[in-house]
């Protein structure tokens, strides 16, 4: 899978950590930066992943900062991306097969890299499951966006 994966400050180790063990595990990991500990602001980071995963450029996004909300709330900004924060497994396999979220938002002073690392596997392989009140569902977000 093409995962587009991006952080701020407070994500940037575990985003390193991050894309190395998914490209390890098959994925094409592109790397939107940040690209050191220095201080950022993370909607730039949010907005890079969200565009590419909304231009085809990957199939699912991934954004790592403190909390994971902040890039949340930014990412969600862009028509046509759904992204929220999942720190237990139930979250990152429902928001996929429920809500069809593309992109992942954690943060990286709430979980650590094991958690992470499963988050992100379950998120991966988790597909939206087309039932009709969840599309029904979805057709309505869409209908708020722009």
């Amino acid at each position: 899978m093409r995962i587009a994966l991006g952080s701020d400050h407070a994500g940037y180790a575990l985003k390193e950590h991050l894309s190395v063990w998914l490209a390890e595990s098959g994925h094409a990991v592109y790397d939107l930066g940040t690209h050191s500990p220095d201080p950022v602001d993370y909607p730039d980071y949010s907005t890079a992943v969200s565009q590419a995963v909304l231009d085809g450029r990957a199939d699912r996004g991934i954004v790592v900062c403190g909390s994971g909300a902040g890039a949340s709330v930014a990412a969600n900004k862009l028509d046509g991306i759904r992204a929220s924060v999942a720190h237990d497994i139930y979250t990152a396999h429902q928001m996929v097969e429920h809500d069809d979220v593309n992109v992942l938002c954690l943060g990286s002073r709430v979980i650590g890299i094991a958690v992470a690392e499963d988050l992100i596997q379950t998120f991966l392989e988790a597909r939206f499951d087309r039932e009709d009140r969840h599309v029904r569902r979805l057709e309505k977000i869409r209908s708020l966006e722009g």
